[in-house]
């Protein structure tokens, strides 16, 4: 067998693979080693030039970067400013019809902006806006998959885990790459909030009729209150690191200290939540981290085999244009969605497409938010769906079936479609604030 032959077959084995259930890093690692032995002849060389890639992505500066976030993101949560974003954007939105599901994505893209975890506001969402959306008249299957849908902009509204992770597999600025997600988040957060007025006027059948008399109105010391914190710390955090003051690495380290000091503030932090919020980070980031080691060990088996070398020349040879390339790798990325969550879609695809790209000058920064747009569709659709399935584990209602979640997140999975054609369109919707 030639080497591209082996890259390949260790390509298909570790699909397989990660599709009947091995965890994803094992699965990276194991085709990843066996490949390169295979190619090179030594299993003591294969050991060796995989430890240094797992050595050389450990040491790296950048890799700071992804504690110290999910560490501010879980403070964030403990210290109950999911709630308070939640309490004052329903006040903001009371007396619009369908106001209730207005003000549960706004608050979503609050929390979004403190935290880049969607999990995390998926699960946090469910006990906060779901009671509250069925109490006030809104059907369980569509207040359900109005969370499942807007928890994704916890992936693409800075700062988010999945552009840290695009960020270090395309050697891109992390900064940048916040900066880039901005404009896209925000027009994803307006379309689903139009996408849940519409539904509310046009489809009562489906949202339920929605009585928000009864919503309380915040004075303006409570707003205060509410919104000051999650002000100062967004203003802390991106504003440092737009305005040039501190790198992302530091932002997240600052964020994470202005975090612990709302807590304690708020008094909503004890010993027993710090030791949660410390122990959630651990297996966060040792998570995270596995999956970028086996990344790299990934992308060096995938270089030795000479595959996407051999991809680019045959996309060359097919005198395809950039415009149907990309159409097919998004194509590809959103049925691999079904199947697969999305650091495994990342882990896999970015590294074939990455010299496939490269005589075509892509920005690498635009290409990054429409992957990542891309890669979130699949959060929300059948059969894998992991905000599905995060908040089927948190809903208490034994009622509640998974299809009944999947049915309330499809008008949400089709405004992303639409998002991310708007960015695959105007480039410059992610590109007009670097």
């Amino acid at each position: 067998m030639t080497s591209f032959d082996i890259g390949l077959v260790s390509l298909a084995a570790m699909v397989v693979l990660v599709i009947g259930g091995l965890y994803v890093p094992i699965a990276l690692m194991a085709c990843s080693f066996v490949g390169v032995w295979a190619i090179k002849g030594s299993s003591l060389l294969a050991s060796k030039m995989l430890g240094l890639a797992a050595y050389n992505t450990i040491s790296s500066y950048y890799f700071g970067v992804v504690p110290l976030f999910v560490l501010m993101g879980f403070l964030v949560a403990e210290s109950g400013i999911g709630r308070d974003a939640y309490d004052v954007a329903n006040s903001a939105f009371r007396r619009l019809k369908g106001g209730l599901a207005v003000g549960t994505v706004g608050a979503n893209a609050i929390f979004a902006a403190i935290t880049g975890i969607s999990i995390a506001s998926a699960a946090i969402f469910t006990k906060i806006a779901v009671p509250e959306m069925v109490r006030h008249g809104y059907t369980p299957r569509f207040a359900l998959g109005l969370v499942a849908g807007s928890s994704v902009l916890g992936m693409l509204i800075p700062p988010s885990l999945l552009l840290i992770l695009y960020g270090v597999l395309t050697e891109q600025s992390i900064g940048d790459l916040f900066i880039a997600g901005v404009i896209p988040g925000l027009i994803l957060a307006v379309l689903f909030a139009l996408c849940a007025i519409a539904m509310a006027r046009f489809m009562p059948g489906f949202t339920g009729e929605p009585h928000t008399a009864d919503i309380p109105a915040l004075g303006l010391s409570e707003i205060l209150f509410k919104a000051l914190p999650i002000a100062l710390l967004i203003l802390l955090v991106l504003g440092g690191i737009y305005g040039g003051l501190f790198t992302p690495v530091e932002a997240g380290a600052i964020g994470a200290i202005g975090a612990l000091v709302l807590g304690l503030a708020k008094r909503t932090l004890d010993w027993a939540s710090l030791w949660r919020v410390l122990v959630e980070t651990g297996l966060v980031t040792a998570s995270v981290c596995f999956l970028i080691i086996a990344a790299q060990m990934y992308s060096r088996m995938l270089a030795f085999s000479g595959v996407p070398a051999g991809f680019g020349n045959y996309v060359v040879d097919a005198d395809l244009s950039i415009t149907m390339i990309l159409l097919a790798y998004l194509a590809v990325i959103i049925v691999m969605g079904m199947i697969l969550d999305s650091s495994s879609i990342l882990l896999i695809l970015v590294p074939l497409m990455l010299p496939v790209l490269a005589p075509y000058d892509v920005d690498l920064i635009w290409f990054g938010i429409v992957t990542i747009i891309a890669v979130e569709i699949g959060l929300l659709t059948p059969p894998f769906g992991i905000s599905v399935y995060v908040i089927k584990s948190v809903i208490e209602d034994p009622d509640v079936k998974l299809g009944d979640i999947f049915l309330g997140a499809a008008p949400f999975a089709a405004m992303m479609l639409i998002a991310l054609a708007l960015v695959f369109i105007f480039p410059q919707l992610a590109t007009a604030l670097i």
